[in-house]
């Protein structure tokens, strides 16, 4: 089994003597969700002054990049590859339709489903955002380095890959389960 960490704790009622706990998990700043959100956190950092200059949130500006890159997309898809939930997808849509960067329609196969498509003033916009986009993607590859930059996103290809259609592991059932 993997090795037991130990924290400590300060006990604020009865006492100011620090506790000792034994936790059978790794330490909680290299737990590996926690490495992936610091990572994007300080890379998203980079962006989002330049994404507030033009009014847009880094969702809409994740719809508006996975827009550009097809035709047209039905809004479910569209939810799964921007890595956004429904209700925020479709508050996000009718933001970006009043602001006329998207076009949306039914499909033509089933009248119930969605077809988003991005505007010639989303792709007006998206040329304008750019730029800097680009430069900012140039300073962390002359900061991180252009082949380290490519291996981790190698890298973190393969753990997706990896780990695509792995069930939730359940190792040890919690307290009370059989």
């Amino acid at each position: 089994m993997g090795t037991t960490m130990t924290f400590k704790k300060t006990v604020m009622a009865g006492g100011a003597h620090p506790l000792e706990r034994r936790v059978p998990m790794r330490d909680f700043s290299r737990s590996l969700p926690m490495s992936l959100l610091r990572a994007r956190e300080v890379v998203m950092k980079q962006f989002r002054p330049s994404l507030r200059r033009h009014g847009l949130t880094e969702q809409q500006w994740r719809i508006l990049r996975a827009l550009a890159s097809v035709e047209a997309i039905e809004v479910t898809e569209l939810a799964r590859v921007a890595f956004l939930l429904g209700p925020s997808l479709s508050r996000i849509l009718r933001d970006l339709e009043i602001r006329q960067l998207i076009e949306r329609r039914t499909a033509k196969a089933d009248l119930r489903r969605g077809v988003v498509s991005i505007s010639q003033k989303g792709l007006k916009l998206i040329e304008l955002v750019a730029p800097t986009s680009e430069a900012i993607y140039a300073a962390i590859t002359q900061r991180y380095g252009a082949g380290r930059l490519t291996e981790l996103q190698d890298m973190l290809a393969a753990l997706e890959d990896s780990l695509t259609g792995l069930e939730a592991i359940a190792a040890v059932p919690a307290d009370g389960e059989q």
